[in-house]
């Protein structure tokens, strides 16, 4: 009768496990993968940091509207304090237009958020229009 720790050292043929070359194929494939993973994993990330901006644009846009629904004016009637950041601090707002009739308020990407080329300063009127810098369809 065998014993167990003979029958270990007894394996007939060749040792199982990886090689150097299967090793190096598996790398490979990984970084490829995530290389074109990457990328979109970002892209996915900038779009998902618009709802900041976009939220503060409406946020003070709603304020606003009841700044002119009670003074009749968007100017300087509430004191709503029109240079802050976005909750997140990914955008910093500002106004482009203000007028006593009209606004015009702006929300510029800052920090990572700057990389943001596809939608960039994103925009928003008493009117409802929205835009920014690239496609405002794909950006709101």
């Amino acid at each position: 009768m065998i014993s167990t720790s003979r029958k270990m050292h007894a394996v007939p043929g060749r040792l199982r496990g990886f090689s150097l070359i299967e090793l190096m194929i598996v790398v490979v494939i990984i970084g490829i993968l995530a290389a074109i993973a990457y990328p979109s994993y970002q892209e996915q990330v900038r779009k998902s940091r618009r709802a900041d901006g976009k939220a503060m644009l409406m946020e003070v846009a709603q304020q606003l509207e009841r700044c002119y629904t009670r003074f009749a004016s968007y100017e300087g009637a509430c004191g709503i304090d029109l240079a802050i950041d976005s909750a997140e601090g990914y955008y910093a707002l500002s106004t482009a237009a203000m007028s006593p009739v009209a606004f015009t308020l702006n929300a510029t990407p800052q920090g990572d958020q700057v990389k943001d080329t596809k939608c960039g300063v994103l925009t928003l009127t008493n009117t409802g229009l929205q835009g920014s810098d690239g496609d405002p369809n794909d950006c709101w």
